[in-house]
């Protein structure tokens, strides 16, 4: 069975709580979100989103869709390295591109500033995609820990290919495609929530 079978459904009976869009029990945590899938199902996976998006918006609620792929396009656009890398990169070094990449869209002094001008002031909830689009020259766990408590003011939900694991002394891990080594988020002020175990509860 697919890893996003019904996700659509328990994503639209999620988002919409009241108790999940004011951040109800994050207190100073940051609230973010996150929901696995399988690798092998990325192309249903955005359909979901995709369909969970313009599901809440006809609920009324403010929504913003971004994916981090795209994000690093734009980047790369904005400083006149996206025609060079998509005319040259047969022609480098893995070595090259990979620090081209990283240097272009770093993350603390460029992606999560991008992302958070995409994320906007006014939205309720916020959907990223392309995690796994951006490995390896980014990696989810380092735009996490870029992230401040203050930037993140309304629920943002990360959907990732792969596996999202806690330990008890508090560790928090992610294993990008199931195989990666576990990355493990330093940032202390990180502590996203798995999404497979928010409760729904009874209305």
């Amino acid at each position: 069975m697919s890893s996003v079978t019904g996700l659509d459904k328990r994503l639209q009976q999620i988002l919409i709580r009241p108790e999940f869009l004011e951040m109800r029990g994050v207190a100073k945590e940051v609230p973010i979100f996150i929901q696995t899938y399988q690798p092998a199902d990325e192309d249903q996976l955005r359909l979901v989103v995709k369909g969970v998006e313009q599901h809440l918006r006809k609920q009324g609620l403010r929504v913003k869709l971004v994916d981090l792929f795209e994000l690093v396009l734009q980047l790369l656009e904005a400083k006149g390295y996206l025609e060079v890398v998509l005319q040259e990169e047969a022609s480098w070094s893995k070595a090259d591109l990979f620090d081209t990449l990283q240097n272009v869209a770093d993350p603390t002094s460029a992606l999560v500033p991008k992302l958070m001008q995409a994320l906007g002031d006014d939205s309720q909830v916020s959907l990223i995609t392309g995690s796994g689009r951006i490995y390896p020259f980014l990696r989810t766990h380092t735009i996490l820990e870029a992230l401040q408590p203050a930037m993140v003011r309304h629920p943002v939900v990360i959907f990732f290919p792969g596996e999202y694991s806690q330990d008890a002394d508090g560790g928090s891990y992610l294993r990008l495609f199931g195989t990666s080594a576990a990355s493990k988020i330093e940032n202390p002020h990180y502590r996203a929530t798995n999404l497979a175990y928010f409760d729904i509860k009874s209305s």
